[in-house]
């Protein structure tokens, strides 16, 4: 679908795709103006066209971008050898907590983008996140230990119960930076806050 855009020069393609994360994080999917993106890439509107369709397709592209480029770091610094459930939970968050640091702009337009209401692309980045959840979900609970669970317990429905938990908080922390003015999010209040839950939940269904 893309063809067009990746024939491009990587140095053309960095200022477009950087121009673009600029524009949709500072100011949302509708207010957003392609004339500013093109301004900001040094190229003319009509070139940008021809690499993507319309606005909602450059947007889109950038959606998978930026969480391809974080999931590759993140999968290249994550480490299956740690088997103890919520020990991995928590390398999870602490790179996330560097990623988010190191790529300040990507995070910035991929919260965003999870907290768009407009029409026009609602349905795809809910189906999107849906998606990259299950996804991911499937990949950090590989070669878990699982017998370290109490045997009382319905494993299944533990684990469930462990998503849903840090799903929700992921939600209500969006929800939260979506209210704020400057929608930023509070990454090392979140850490403290899953640790507490962490405590909690092993407490529970921990042998």
């Amino acid at each position: 679908m893309y063809t067009k855009f990746f024939n491009v020069e990587p140095e053309k393609q960095d200022r477009i795709i950087n121009a673009a994360i600029k524009e949709f994080a500072q100011k949302g999917y509708d207010k957003a103006s392609t004339n500013e993106i093109v301004k900001e890439a040094e190229i003319s509107k009509g070139l940008l066209f021809h690499y993507f369709k319309n606005k909602k397709q450059l947007f889109l592209f950038l959606v998978d971008y930026c969480y391809e480029t974080i999931a590759k770091e993140f999968y290249e610094k994550f480490s299956l050898d740690e088997v103890d459930f919520f020990n991995r939970m928590r390398q999870s968050v602490i790179i996330k907590m560097e990623l988010s640091e190191r790529h300040p702009d990507i995070f910035k337009f991929i919260q965003e983008a999870y907290m768009e209401d407009a029409p026009d692309i609602k349905t795809e980045m809910e189906k999107k996140l849906r998606e990259q959840i299950g996804i991911n979900i499937a990949k950090v609970y590989e070669g878990i230990d699982y017998s370290k669970f109490r045997d009382d317990v319905d494993l299944q429905k533990v684990l469930k119960i462990m998503t849903w938990t840090f799903e929700k908080m992921s939600d209500e922390e969006l929800n939260k930076a979506k209210l704020s003015p400057s929608h930023e999010m509070d990454y090392q209040k979140m850490f403290h806050e899953v640790e507490e839950y962490f405590d909690i939940l092993k407490k529970c269904f921990y042998k």
